[in-house]
């Protein structure tokens, strides 16, 4: 039984920070029409928190909650500049924007902070945060980054190898790739999969979204939850 109820809520799309802002409004106008749900990485704010918190020592709640504020503010920023887009900060007034036709950019601060459902870590980012969101929606997740998915090493390493395939349980050992390294843990405790791509090239995540998921016209990898 879901949690919140959103009919038609087929994918939430996570847009990484790193892609703001030109290639995130690109992606956010090709999504529009599709019955998915935005959230976005904080990026830079996010990233600047943190460099603040290791200079000053930050509580842990402090910290993980105005991280999940510059979530908030790229949102924010990215519905401005997508006219077809609306910043929403609960899943009823999404609804009600996806009737409209027009593409939910969603902002978690609130909600999170009312239901506190993740550890007060930099462990968690805005990719754990947006499976648990898509988790009690019981939508698919899309997390769009700035690199084709998931390899064996640093893609900027000459004999990193793309992975099309991979299960979260040994995903962990990997540590911190292009996913925080709490998202292995939480797709295991919740028998969950989600599909990680770059999201610099719209048209891959139009494909996986309309069905294709056929890793021969659509690179991404699919991260297994079992």
């Amino acid at each position: 039984m879901k949690l919140f109820v959103v009919d038609n809520m087929e994918w939430v799309v996570k847009i990484g920070g790193s892609l703001f802002p030109e290639k995130a409004i690109n992606l956010a106008q090709a999504l529009w029409g599709n019955d998915t749900l935005v959230i976005c990485g904080g990026g830079r704010f996010a990233n600047q928190i943190r460099d603040y918190d290791e200079k000053l020592n930050f509580s842990d709640t402090t910290a993980h909650e105005t991280a999940i504020m510059t979530m908030d503010i790229v949102g924010r920023l990215l519905a401005d500049k997508v006219k077809e887009a609306e910043a929403v900060d609960n899943f009823y007034q999404a609804k009600k924007i996806l009737k409209e036709n027009k593409l939910p950019i969603f902002l978690p601060y609130h909600l999170m902070h009312y239901l506190d459902p993740l550890a007060h870590s930099w462990k968690i980012t805005s990719d754990s945060i947006s499976l648990y969101l898509a988790y009690i929606l019981e939508a698919k997740l899309l997390i769009a980054t700035d690199v084709d998915g998931i390899y064996t090493t640093k893609p900027s390493f000459k004999d990193a190898k793309f992975i099309n395939e991979i299960s979260a349980k040994k995903l962990l050992s990997f540590g911190e790739t292009s996913l925080d390294s709490a998202l292995s843990e939480l797709l295991v405790q919740f028998g969950y999969n989600c599909h990680v791509l770059n999201g610099k090239y719209p048209e891959r995540a139009l494909s996986l979204i309309k069905g294709n998921y056929s890793t021969k016209d659509t690179k991404y990898t699919l991260v297994r939850g079992d």
